[in-house]
């Protein structure tokens, strides 16, 4: 079962934006966080009629994880660095000394973790963060699902964004997003989605390793495999 829980929009004033790409022959690095932000950028840059990438320019790609970079490659983008742990902060720390000195563009949603440029800042980076695009909960969320899920029409509940963690707790209920943790499993892929849900109550029974369909899969075939050891002789897994 597929339950849309995060929509995309425009950003309110695209003037920031529109400034960034414009100058984009000032910065050093573009950080990409997500396929969105890509996507985001891409789309306006082409709307502007400006190129993202010149022959001899210095500009550098980095990103925050492999389905991020791929985003990129298929949209003719040249990705020098792809984090080797799928969060913000791990990739400006894996970059390092790389940053001082250097003009980060740095696009993104507009409910963002802070954590990333905060990191970056650090290392010495002047960071230009713009609202690429802006995360919305959908307002067409079947209801019908989400009672489903409550009746143990599934088990395992995946959450791919901490964004989507919110807004299943908005519509879902926050008490009963906790209780649910009792009755299947609550997977969260990467690190900052685990954390998204521990702050809403949630003792995560499953984190995938980082953001790749692979390591999901794994987790979750980990996590099965286990339950089934663990129940009595001849129990059944509802």
């Amino acid at each position: 079962m597929v339950l849309p829980l995060v929509a995309f929009a425009a950003p309110r004033d695209f003037a920031p934006l529109d400034a960034a790409i414009v100058e984009l022959h000032r910065f050093d690095w573009i950080i990409f966080t997500s396929a969105q932000a890509v996507r985001a950028v891409v789309k306006r840059t082409e709307e502007l009629k400006r190129s993202l990438i010149h022959i001899g320019s210095k500009l550098r790609i980095a990103s925050v994880g492999p389905v991020t970079a791929e985003a990129a490659r298929q949209a003719g983008l040249p990705v020098e660095y792809v984090a080797e742990t799928h969060t913000g902060a791990a990739l400006a720390e894996e970059l390092g000394n790389k940053l001082c000195g250097e003009k980060v563009f740095l696009p993104r949603s507009d409910r963002a973790n802070p954590d990333l440029p905060r990191t970056l800042k650090r290392h010495g980076a002047k960071v230009t963060e713009v609202i690429a695009y802006r995360t919305l909960r959908p307002s067409d969320v079947e209801q019908r699902n989400l009672g489903q899920i409550a009746e143990g029409a599934a088990d395992a509940v995946l959450f791919f964004s901490p964004s989507a963690v919110q807004h299943f707790a908005e519509l879902f209920g926050g008490e009963q997003l906790r209780a649910l943790q009792d009755k299947l499993a609550i997977a969260a892929v990467g690190p900052v989605t685990a954390k998204a849900l521990r702050k809403a109550g949630v003792g995560c029974t499953v984190v995938a390793g980082d953001t790749t369909a692979a390591a999901v899969v794994e987790a979750l075939e980990e996590y099965f495999a286990g339950t089934l050891k663990q129940a009595p002789a001849g129990a059944k897994r509802a």
